[in-house]
């Protein structure tokens, strides 16, 4: 019997414990999953980084530590968290994100709030350029962000990629470091952040980098708050130096009242709903990690302490 510790929510309990069964069954895995066990005796913990678990010490036979998130910044820096860590690529995750970044690359594409707010009668034809004269700048090229910059590819678009440490991607140039910043977002006009959450990444985007954008460029972050300078962003935003923005992450969340996104005429948010973990998608990832486990194979998605993704 493989002993499983569900350390989360009362909500993800309700939401994971028929979906975790359920694929433990499909993969032949005997599981004991419960959400309270002798500490000794468990052999995965299946987390959200919210959970009040905080000290790992006592889970001396413990393999791994399986994050119901995709980020894991709250909690790569556990002291304590010396098992192997794993965060969560969900298929479902992944294609919801590919929807959401898509739907709005469109709108800017389109220019599809023009035509609603001009909706009076005048007729004034603007057509838009092809998706192959509009560039489409994609910072970070992770699971998430590979698998956007694809599709946007797919659909014509001129993409480029750029993540801090080199990567490649069939058919779209990528770039890495800070040159590599400048040559990808200097002429794009619509960029589309979804680099991790670390002190490297803090500010990608801050009053110098906007500043090399292209006037009047769209921003399009469903990654972390923190990648964006908000007061920037701003006076950007004022001075139309950006034409739009849509936001689906901030700092703090949810976003307060009084934040004057909130009312600003170029910003839209969207409350963190780019992408959503699946439990039965995230279920299937979970499992197949423990049994990777069981049988000595390499387990999915580890987190690198030293990156912190």
């Amino acid at each position: 019997m493989i002993n499983v510790l569900f350390a989360a929510s009362d909500a993800n309990w309700t939401t994971y414990q028929g979906s975790l069964m359920k694929s433990f069954d499909v993969l032949g895995l005997k599981v004991n999953l419960q959400r309270e066990m002798d500490a000794k005796l468990v052999d995965y913990i299946v987390y959200a980084p919210s959970s009040e678990l905080q000290d790992f010490t006592p889970f001396t036979n413990c393999k791994a530590v399986l994050s119901l998130w995709a980020g894991v910044e709250k909690i790569v820096g556990n002291e304590t968290l010396t098992q192997t860590l794993c965060r969560m690529v969900d298929p479902g995750l992944t294609q919801g994100m590919v929807e959401w970044v898509t739907g709005h690359t469109l709108r800017y594409h389109l220019d599809i709030d023009a035509n609603l707010q001009a909706q009076n009668g005048d007729w004034v034809p603007v057509v838009p350029p092809l998706a192959s004269e509009r560039k489409v700048a994609v910072l970070g090229l992770g699971e998430l962000g590979q698998t956007c910059a694809k599709t946007l590819s797919a659909l014509g678009f001129n993409v480029v990629g750029w993540s801090r440490r080199p990567k490649e991607i069939d058919r779209i140039p990528c770039y890495s470091g800070n040159d590599g910043l400048v040559q990808a977002i200097s002429q794009s006009e619509i960029i589309v952040l979804l680099l991790p959450n670390t002190p490297e990444t803090e500010n990608t985007l801050n009053a110098s980098t906007i500043n090399m954008l292209p006037r009047g460029a769209r921003i399009i972050n469903p990654g972390r708050g923190t990648l964006i300078d908000d007061d920037a962003l701003l006076d950007a935003l004022n001075s139309g130096q950006i034409g739009h923005a849509t936001l689906d992450v901030f700092r703090v969340e949810p976003l307060p009242a009084d934040h004057p996104y909130w009312a600003h005429p170029n910003v839209t948010v969207t409350p963190h709903i780019a992408a959503e973990t699946r439990a039965s998608t995230a279920s299937q990832v979970i499992a197949e990690n423990i049994r990777r486990g069981e049988v000595g194979e390499p387990l999915l998605y580890q987190v690198d302490r030293e990156t912190g993704y």
